[in-house]
């Protein structure tokens, strides 16, 4: 399983699967984040967290945590 957290910065990814319960799942798919949707990289913070990331044709900064919970192909 290959997760948006493990990505390489400037690779495009599609995700296939969400992870994570109830509030959490809500909050990534309310950021844009849903099955099927195309992700690419821009770049990651110097430590890590965030990852800033284009989703739906606007950036989008996501932490290491719930980057975790969503599974990409």
């Amino acid at each position: 399983m290959k997760t948006l957290k493990d990505t390489a910065v400037g690779s495009t990814v599609t995700v296939a699967r969400l992870h994570g319960e109830g509030a959490l799942k809500r909050r990534i798919m309310d950021m844009g984040v849903t099955r099927g949707v195309e992700i690419y990289v821009r770049k990651v913070a110097p430590l890590g967290d965030p990852i800033e990331v284009t989703v739906r044709g606007y950036e989008l900064s996501i932490r290491k945590a719930d980057a975790e919970n969503i599974e990409v192909a």
